[in-house]
C-alpha cells in the first residue's frame, strides 16, 4: 500500500490521478473540465460586456477602438498573474486572442 498522505498527486497505470488521497479518473477529469468551461464562458461574456461598455464610452468621445499601451497593460498584469503550469507565452496567445475578439465586438458595434 502507498502512503498519499505527503503527496501531491500520483498517477497509476490505468491514469487515475490521486490529489490528496481522492482518485479521479479520466471521466472525473473531464467532468472537472466541463464544469470549468462553463465558468469560463461566464467570465468571458462579463469581460465581453465590459468591453462593449467602454467601446460605446470610446465611440462617444471618438476614441480608437485599438489601444496598444492598453493592451500591453494587459498583457503585462496576465503574465504577472499567472502560477502556471501553462506557460506565459502559451497564456498570451490566448489573452490576444480574446483581446481580439473584444475589439472586434467594439468595432461591430459602431
Amino acid at each position: 500500500m502507498v502512503d498519499t498522505t505527503n503527496l501531491a498527486t500520483i498517477t497509476c497505470a490505468c491514469g487515475a490521478v490521486a490529489a490528496k488521497g481522492n482518485w479521479m479518473d479520466i471521466s472525473d477529469w473531464r467532468q472537472k473540465i466541463d464544469e470549468l468551461d462553463v465558468e469560463i464562458v461566464r467570465l468571458i461574456n462579463k469581460r465581453a460586456e465590459a468591453a462593449r461598455a467602454i467601446g460605446e464610452l470610446k465611440r462617444t468621445a471618438d476614441l480608437p477602438v485599438y489601444e496598444p499601451r492598453r493592451e500591453q497593460e494587459v498583457f503585462d498584469r496576465v503574465r504577472k498573474a499567472n502560477p502556471g503550469p501553462l506557460p506565459d507565452a502559451e497564456l498570451l496567445h490566448v489573452y490576444e486572442r480574446i483581446i481580439d475578439v473584444m475589439r472586434t465586438l467594439q468595432r461591430r458595434d459602431r
